[in-house]
């Protein structure tokens, strides 16, 4: 499936006019095969042994390329550094308060909050987006061991 998805991904950035760099290559496929959602200094360490004239600079430009080519969403939290997840559907994540660890679910009963929350305020809604915070299970259980 990833490289179907890969496929399809650099087919959409050349139909744009985007030129395929083996840099540009490499990040897109380091999104799609992570399910980690990578901070873009993930996937700079993740490939700096494989380019080492790529700067941190170069992937932001790429996630930039790809978030307006909406291949990627660019997840913010507070302060923490954005967060890079690869468009596949429309889901949800479960974030760990503990280690920060993001999980993806998809529960396609909530579309309809998106059809209520319009017909309710008259709005033209555009997305929505949710999370839901908690702990993780591996945090859950070092907690429980440390007690």
């Amino acid at each position: 499936m990833t490289e179907v998805h890969l496929r399809d991904a650099l087919d959409t950035l050349k139909s744009t006019g985007v030129r395929i760099t083996p840099q540009r290559h490499a990040i897109l496929e380091f999104i799609i095969q992570s399910m980690s959602h990578p901070t873009a200094d993930d996937i700079y360490k993740a490939l700096e042994s494989k380019f080492p004239s790529m700067s941190v600079a170069t992937v932001y430009n790429n996630l930039r390329v790809f978030r307006e080519a909406g291949l990627v969403n660019e997840l913010t939290y507070g302060d923490s550094s954005s967060r890079f997840d690869f468009v596949t559907n429309d889901h949800y994540h479960m974030i760990c308060d503990t280690c920060g660890k993001i999980v993806d679910f998809h529960y396609p009963g909530l579309d309809e909050v998106e059809h209520l929350a319009s017909h309710l305020t008259g709005f033209d809604v555009s997305y929505h987006r949710m999370e839901i915070y908690g702990v993780c299970p591996t945090c859950k259980e070092h907690a429980t061991k440390v007690q």
